[in-house]
């Protein structure tokens, strides 16, 4: 397995500012909803068949948490970089296989009323369980291995084993979208608006912009979220805050061009999504998908808010972090129980870059 490149640095400078968001996922889901309800039947089979699915059950089996009467729902989101395909030809480094190089559990409480997504740093310390690879061989349990490497150990249900029993959260679904997919998704939609506030030139994401606002494109996009060196401490906590941003002014620009309006752009954005979505077997059509998304047509998306898992710099390697005590377990028993998030778990002892 391919160690992926550590962070440069274990200062801790200024703390990220935490932003709200996580409404990129309704948003998602609604514009599949309504490229599928307003196509033709040819359209929506295409659609359909372009999303893959995971049966997480059969997967998983039974070594799973309870699921609580009150815990409400729990969504796995990751943003996977695999090298192979459309994804060969971007500029994503040259680590070979494929990582989750972005993690978020959504929690979205019973009455669907307010949501919160949790952002695990992919440079996290944890301890993999034993998995059944897709080739139907078992991976035994590691400690220590990094959060990311576990997707290119033995995919996307070891991870979403790893993140239940880190957090004893089950999760109810699960969504991936590959760097392809992100940056079609960009270009679809003419692309995104940022502003940073001063001059970001990274050789190796290969971002290189100037103080002021920028549309980006799709590849521009894709340098963005993976850009940390040259920004705060150059580790993966700077690179959590750049993705936050950019979520954040990808949601402004979704909404400013009422892509519900444009039946024929929704469809080019529903089938770059949809051709680069994988989910678990429970989501992985467009009618369940459109079922889930009208169940959350209750929830308040102004008021969601990403935060990070409170995780230090690990006492061996200062270059990886493990997750903070007690306020790990402070925020994952939160979640678990559908209850209110207490502020001091939401303050990480390992604060990383800030954001620009």
């Amino acid at each position: 397995m391919t160690t992926p490149e550590a962070p440069d640095s274990s200062r801790p400078p200024k703390a990220p500012r935490r932003r709200r968001t996580g409404r990129w996922v309704m948003l998602t889901l609604a514009v599949l909803v309504v490229a599928g309800a307003g196509t033709g039947y040819w359209m929506y089979s295409q659609l359909d068949g372009n999303i893959k699915g995971v049966d997480l059950d059969k997967s998983l089996g039974d070594d799973r948490p309870a699921k609580l009467p009150t815990s409400g729902q729990n969504v796995l989101v990751l943003g996977s970089d695999s090298r192979a395909g459309a994804n060969a030809g971007l500029d994503t480094g040259h680590v070979a296989g494929a990582r989750s190089d972005t993690a978020l559990v959504i929690h979205i409480p019973e009455g669907r009323k307010q949501a919160v997504a949790v952002s695990i740093p992919r440079d996290t310390l944890v301890t993999r369980p034993e998995c059944v690879k897709d080739d139907g061989t078992k991976l035994p349990s590691a400690n220590r291995v990094m959060f990311n490497s576990v997707y290119s150990a033995a995919g996307p249900a070891c991870v979403v084993k790893t993140v239940e029993k880190m957090s004893g959260v089950r999760l109810d679904h699960f969504v991936e979208i590959d760097f392809a997919g992100f940056k079609g998704l960009v270009d679809a939609i003419g692309g995104v608006p940022v502003t940073v506030d001063r001059d970001i030139h990274d050789s190796s994401s290969g971002l290189d912009l100037a103080a002021g606002t920028h549309r980006l494109d799709g590849t521009q996009a894709l340098q963005f979220v993976r850009t940390r060196h040259g920004i705060g401490d150059g580790s993966d906590l700077g690179r959590i805050g750049m993705q936050q941003k950019f979520l954040m002014a990808l949601l402004a620009e979704i909404k400013k061009q009422d892509l519900m309006g444009s039946p024929t752009k929704a469809y080019a954005v529903a089938d770059d999504l949809t051709t680069a979505l994988t989910t678990d077997s429970g989501l992985a059509s467009l009618t369940r998908l459109a079922e889930f998304s009208r169940s959350m047509n209750g929830v308040d998306t102004s008021t969601m808010e990403t935060i990070m898992l409170p995780v230090q710099y690990d006492t061996q390697d200062p270059n990886r972090v493990v997750a903070a005590e007690p306020q790990a377990k402070q925020l994952w028993t939160a979640l678990r129980s559908d209850g209110t998030i207490p502020e001091s778990a939401k303050k990480s002892p390992a604060r990383g870059g800030a954001t620009p």
